[in-house]
């Protein structure tokens, strides 16, 4: 369907490439919320401020900024070279889906969570501010906004790539009924034209 056509093949790639990225990063996000925020409920204040903030500190390396910025960046590239199709519904489908997690995610990352984990990370562990609980709180419902922003991008980008190839079949459905009806004119000759 989409190999017919070469000069899709890097918008293509950079597209599927923007899904599997949203999808890693959803299942970060996802993961965090639903297992490691749980287990920090449990935690006295001063162990929680160690954990928080030794898992701030190591989420802090090449691989993790790869995947936390690469999604919009391709999607971005995905839509630049496809920008011919600007007006079909996938390509708007996947720059809401760059634009969701550009601003649900790496804006509002810069704004609310890495404040928090800065504000973390400054506690001493046997004398925590008063407010540790409620920082906590704030800390884990951030990120729950997080994981449903980036699961909303995966599947946007997911169903403008299923958009995307019901698009491309249709256009190579035609082209063949197209080529065919040509084909078919070609056979009848000159002398079909002459007739009418």
């Amino acid at each position: 369907m989409f190999l017919r056509r070469p000069a899709v093949l890097p918008s293509l790639a950079c597209h599927a490439l923007a899904i599997f990225w949203l999808g890693v990063m959803a299942g970060f996000f996802w993961t965090y919320s639903a297992n490691v925020n749980f287990a920090t409920l449990e935690m006295d204040g001063a162990t929680y401020a160690r954990v928080q903030s030794g898992l701030n500190r190591n989420v802090r390396h090449a691989m993790f900024f790869g995947f936390f910025f690469g999604p919009p960046l391709l999607c971005a590239l995905a839509l630049a070279t496809a920008w011919a199709s600007r007006r079909a519904g996938w390509w708007r489908c996947l720059l809401l889906a760059g634009v969701l997690y550009g601003l649900g995610i790496v804006v509002f990352t810069a704004q609310v969570n890495l404040p928090l984990n800065a504000y973390t990370e400054s506690w001493n562990p046997l004398a925590l501010p008063p407010d540790w609980a409620q920082t906590r709180e704030r800390w884990n419902a951030a990120n729950l906004w997080r994981a449903v922003a980036s699961a909303l991008a995966f599947g946007l980008a997911l169903a403008a790539l299923c958009a995307r190839a019901v698009q491309s079949s249709a256009n190579n459905a035609a082209a063949a009924s197209s080529s065919a009806a040509t084909r078919r004119e070609s056979v009848r000759g000159p002398a079909a034209f002459s007739a009418r």
